[in-house]
């Protein structure tokens, strides 16, 4: 079913590769598939790549990060992703991502 999903999103990619709520929709698809490679490759993309740059996706590769283990990686988003949502004005992101940061520990 899943893959079904991913299918139609790409589809719809094909008509507007830039859409990045498309993208990150992609990205939490491969997530639930336990693709972890793909769904952070977007995510990178998204949060690194972008103007403007895609604050949520700061917060779910990080989340990703962290469920695998990878604590620096994820450190690294946060830093930037709540960097990211504080010149977006985003105060609400950045307090999620300062949540999880002082989680797993500065």
């Amino acid at each position: 079913m899943t893959t079904s999903r991913i299918d139609k999103i790409q589809a719809m990619l094909q008509d507007d590769p830039r859409d990045t709520f498309l993208r990150y929709t992609l990205a939490m698809e491969y997530r639930k598939l336990d693709e972890n490679e793909k769904s952070l490759e977007l995510l990178t993309e998204l949060a690194n790549h972008e103007e403007p740059r895609y604050v949520a996706a700061f917060f779910m590769a990080a989340q990703q990060l962290v469920e695998l283990e990878r604590i620096e990686e994820a450190r690294t988003f946060l830093r930037d992703g709540i960097d990211e949502a504080r010149r977006q004005n985003n105060q609400h992101a950045a307090a999620e991502m300062s949540e999880l940061l002082a989680e797993i520990g500065k």
